[in-house]
Formats: structure tokens, sequence, C-alpha cells
């Protein structure tokens, strides 16, 4: 059989084909591997940072009170107006003149019509505030409030930071607690194996199989249950996150935390929010005191006023300019005594503020205090809790090489079983106790967005 030709050009056709699949698995491959890839709890927090409901709308919030502090300076920017207006009059206003005027008797009066019907009139007014303690105040107050919106939104990161964190960790947690499980079913898979020879050879009772089967279930029906608590936190931390709840997301496996890590204590948001606070109330304060200082204005005026009649033979239409410029000095003299009542309203609300910034600084020490205890002790505990685990872990193997010498019961395998376990989770609460400790002591010291 000859060998059948291949065109050139099919060959050049063929040769580009693969080219550009092998350019398409070329690029393909780096972004699915970052897809896939796994998310550290900095990462997850940067991501918040941008995406984050919560954080979005702090950030909105932030900018309409910048909008706010420059509107209230505005108000020392001069204002100009400018206004037209036409009216035809059907019938003309009257007016009564006394007839001394024009020689006539003293006491009696004349009625008689002024101007024309057709009455235009255009003006540009011009103010500028000299001194308005109203307006500097104001300027005051919303710089106050405009720092304190700068801090609700520090105060609204430290929670998605808390939340995120919180349920970062429990993910890690619920992994960890998966990977102890799966080696206690596999555990459990060869006792089983093992009790079921000997019972097989009469060395075990059927009670002793069913007894090691049940444990099995047990730990297939924990399994099932940490699995779904595990999805369930992956979707929680990827609402926190602004992601969609359809995207792939892993933890780290290794749960990274401090030995002890002492933080430099610093006023945190809590206290940083009350002293914004009581500065605004002295804002406020001031300029109710500020109330009888006089208010200063220069205005202008100038306008152009149309007079037209429109019957002939005598019909026009004439326009005269009128201008003017004055300085406006108002002082109020007496306005019943709600000025006054209403400072010693604000003196109250700053006395309230006072004790309210000394009541969360004694709070955030004594928290501050209590959280460094919790974090030691928790440290502690898992120090003793691996050492418990490995005894466990041996105290296990041993019993389980005794039961298959004979020495040991069914029972005694059992009880070393659940007292591994035990020691397992007793590792993973006082780790948990010590994150939550550690993120509850970086909150209290100011230095949760210090991670």
């Amino acid at each position: 059989m000859k060998n059948k030709k291949i065109c050139p050009r099919t060959r050049l056709v063929s040769i580009h084909k693969l080219f550009a699949a092998l350019v398409l698995i070329f690029l393909w491959a780096p972004a699915h591997k970052a897809q896939n890839r796994v998310w550290t709890l900095e990462e997850c927090i940067d991501t918040a940072r941008v995406y984050n409901k919560s954080l979005q709308i702090g950030r909105n919030n932030v900018s309409a009170g910048e909008e706010r502090y420059k509107e209230a300076i505005a108000g020392l920017i001069p204002k100009i107006n400018f206004t037209a207006d036409y009216k035809y009059f059907t019938a003309l206003p009257y007016q009564l003149m006394p007839m001394s005027t024009f020689g006539g008797p003293p006491g009696k009066f004349k009625e008689t019509q002024f101007g024309v019907p057709h009455n235009i009139n255009g003006s540009i007014q011009a103010s500028v505030p000299l001194y308005s303690p109203q307006i500097y105040g104001a300027i005051s107050a919303t710089a106050a409030a405009k720092e304190i919106s700068a801090l609700q939104y520090r105060k609204t990161e430290e929670q998605v930071y808390m939340e995120i964190s919180n349920i970062y960790y429990n993910a890690q947690i619920l992994q960890h607690q998966l990977v102890f499980i799966n080696g206690n079913i596999r555990n459990t898979e060869k006792l089983l194996e093992n009790i079921k020879l000997l019972r097989d050879q009469l060395m075990a009772k059927s009670t002793d199989v069913n007894k090691v089967e049940l444990q099995y279930k047990q730990l297939l029906t924990q399994k099932e249950s940490v699995q779904a608590n595990l999805e369930q936190a992956m979707n929680a931390l990827k609402f926190a996150m602004g992601r969609s709840i359809d995207a792939y997301l892993e933890t780290e496996a290794e749960i990274k935390f401090g030995d002890g890590v002492e933080y430099d204590a610093s006023p945190t948001i809590e206290m940083k929010l009350a002293a914004a606070q009581s500065a605004l109330l002295e804002s406020e304060l001031s300029t109710l005191k500020k109330f009888w200082l006089p208010n200063i204005s220069l205005y202008g005026s100038f306008s152009q006023n149309g007079f037209g009649y429109d019957k002939a033979p005598n019909d026009f239409l004439k326009f005269f300019p009128s201008g003017f410029a004055g300085i406006n000095f108002s002082v109020p003299i007496f306005n019943g005594t709600a000025t006054y009542r209403k400072i010693n309203q604000k003196e109250i609300e700053i006395r309230n503020s006072e004790l309210q910034k000394n009541l969360i600084e004694e709070q955030t020490n004594m928290q501050r205090e209590n959280a460094e205890k919790k974090r030691s002790i928790a440290q502690a505990n898992i120090k003793n809790s691996y050492v418990q685990m490995d005894l466990a872990k041996s105290i296990y193997e041993k019993t389980l090489l005794q039961q298959q010498e004979g020495t040991a019961g069914t029972t005694e395998v059992l009880l070393a079983d659940m007292a591994m376990r035990e020691a397992q989770q007793s590792n993973l609460s006082s780790i948990v106790e010590y994150l939550r400790a550690d993120l509850e002591l970086k909150k209290l010291t100011g230095n949760i967005n210090n991670n």
C-alpha cells in the first residue's frame, strides 16, 4: 500500500491549530490556577475593603461629610441672584393725593392713577457676608462631623476585619476538625476489621462489633455536620468579602498565631469617636454663645426698569437704570430665653460626653486586662493540649496493640479512642480561645488594622 501524501497547506493549518491550542492552554492554566488558589486572611480583608457593601456605604458617608463641610465653607462665598419681572396692568392702581398740594382745601383728597400698563423689571443682586457667627459655627461643626464620619468608617472597617477574621479562623478550625475526624474514621475502620476477625475467631462478641460500628456511624454523621458547617462558614466569608457565593475560595490549612505578642496600646476607635463627639458639642456650644454677636454683610443691586404704553399716538417703551450698594448690620437683642435654654442643654450634653469618655476608657482598660489574661491562659492550654494529644495517641496505639494481642478488651480501646478525640477537641478549643482573645486584644489596643 502506497503512503498517502499530505498537502503542505494541510500540514500548515494543522500546525496553526496546534499552536493555538497550546496558547489557549498556556493562558488558561495560570488563570484557572489563580482562581483556585488558597486565600490568606490578609487577602480576604483586602478584598473586603474594596467590595464589602458596608464599607462602600461608609466611604459614601465620608464623601457626604466632606461635601457638607465644603457646603458650610461656601457660605462665605458671595451670592449673586438675577430676577426678572413683567406686569401688565389691566387697571392701574389708584392713589389718593391731598388736594392742598395743588392749592386746594386742606384735608381733602383726590383719587388718581399713576404709571403705565406695561412694567418690566430686571435686576442683579449681590451679597457678601463680612462676618457671621452662624456661618463660622457651621464650618466648625461640619469639620468635627467630617472627622466623626471618618472615624465611623474606620469603626466599620474594624467590624468587618473582626467578622472576616472570626469566620476565617472558624473555617480553619473546621478544616482541622475534619482532618481529625478523617483520621479517627480510618482508625475506626481498622479497629472494626480487627474486631470482626476476632469475632470470627470467637475471641470477641457481636456486641463489640456493634459498639465499633456505632462509633463509626457517629463519626460519619459528625463528618457530614462539620462539612456542612464549613460550607456555611465559607459562604459567610465570601459574603463578608463581597464575592459571589459561587466563587471558589479556600483558606490556608496552617493556623498562624503569635506567641503572646505584646501590642503597644493606643486610643481605640471608640475612644476617638467619643473625643470627636465631645469636640462637636463644644463647637455647637461656642456657636450658641456667639448668638449675640452681629451679622455684617455687604450687598448691592443693579436693575433696569421698563415702562411701556401701547396706545397711539403716544406709544413708547423706555428703560431706566437703578443701582445701589450698602452694608447690612443686624444684632439680635432679645429672642425670649430660647438660646439660654439651648446653652444649658448643650452644657449638660457636654458633661455627659465627658462621663462617656471616662466610661469608655475605664471599660477598655478592664476589657484589655481580661483579654490579656484569656490569651495567656489559652496559650498555656494550647501547649498542654499538644502534650495531651501525643499522650492520648500513644495510649490509643498501645491499647489497640494490646487488644490485638488479646490483653485488652474493646471497651478499653473505645475509651482510649474517646480520650484521644477529647484531646483533639481540647486542642482546637484552646486555639479558638487564643485566636479570639488575641483578636480582641488587637482591637482594645488600637492595633486591629495593623495586621
